[in-house]
């Protein structure tokens, strides 16, 4: 799912994050991911680098920066506090909702407010972060962002591919910080490594499957593939929280 996501359908990929979420448990599943991304964005880069958007990487990167710095206190605080529901799934569940709604608002032709697309950059830069950073699921958030500046897919391919690629960077040394100055395990350990080598061949054929097939997909459906999907696994993430605060 995570390479196929990299390279063919964004929102595909936000559907691992429970999965391994319900395999190792929340917190580990953030230090267990994220190499496994990394991989993947090494094939989205050599494929799909030359499309990139980089005046709309741009007007997010300072964004995504306090969005991350957010969300490594938010982590530090976790770690303290592992129990009970996920309040940042929560938040952004319904943020995502939130910035889906909005645009399905654009695609009916109405255009958008002002105010709304002034805050754009700030919205979606400091919610990628955060939710990049405490749970590995910017992917809502991102995929609606791109999608509602009208690019084409392998503008969208190129623009995210960098956008990802960067940001999973940064992220290590931020769970490494986390780490030392936490009270819980660490995030990456020689046990999350080791399963990663084991699942890399799978995250190659997922990558080199999704390049065979975008050429196939047709913008429309591209765009409502990954505005479902989106959708789907914002809801996923209210769930969670709702069926956590019941017990």
């Amino acid at each position: 799912m995570i390479g196929f996501s990299k390279t063919a359908v964004p929102g595909f990929g936000m559907l691992s994050v429970p999965v391994l979420a319900m395999a190792f448990g929340g917190r580990a599943s953030l230090g267990t991911m994220l190499p496994m991304l990394i991989v993947a964005d090494l094939f989205a880069i050599a494929w799909y680098r030359r499309h990139a958007r980089w005046d709309i990487l741009f007007g997010l990167a300072s964004w995504v920066f306090v969005g991350a710095g957010t969300g490594a206190a938010t982590l530090l605080i976790m770690s303290r506090h592992a129990k009970g529901p996920d309040w940042p799934g929560f938040a952004i569940g319904w943020l995502v909702l939130v910035m889906l709604a909005f645009h399905i608002y654009r695609r009916r032709g109405d255009g958008g407010a002002t105010a709304l697309k002034r805050m754009g950059n700030p919205v979606a830069g400091v919610s990628a972060g955060f939710a990049t950073t405490v749970s590995n699921a910017a992917g809502p958030i991102t995929t609606l962002y791109l999608s509602s500046a009208g690019l084409d897919k392998n503008e969208f391919m190129g623009t995210s591919a960098w956008f990802y690629f960067c940001f999973n960077l940064l992220k290590v040394p931020i769970y490494l910080f986390v780490a030392h100055f936490g009270s819980a395990p660490p995030l990456i350990t020689a046990t999350s490594l080791g399963i990663n080598l084991a699942v890399a061949p799978g995250i190659v054929a997922g990558a080199i499957l999704g390049r065979l097939v975008l050429p196939v997909i047709s913008q429309k459906a591209f765009e409502d593939g990954v505005i479902g999907l989106a959708g789907l696994a914002s809801l996923k993430l209210l769930w969670d929280f709702a069926v956590a605060w019941g017990r």
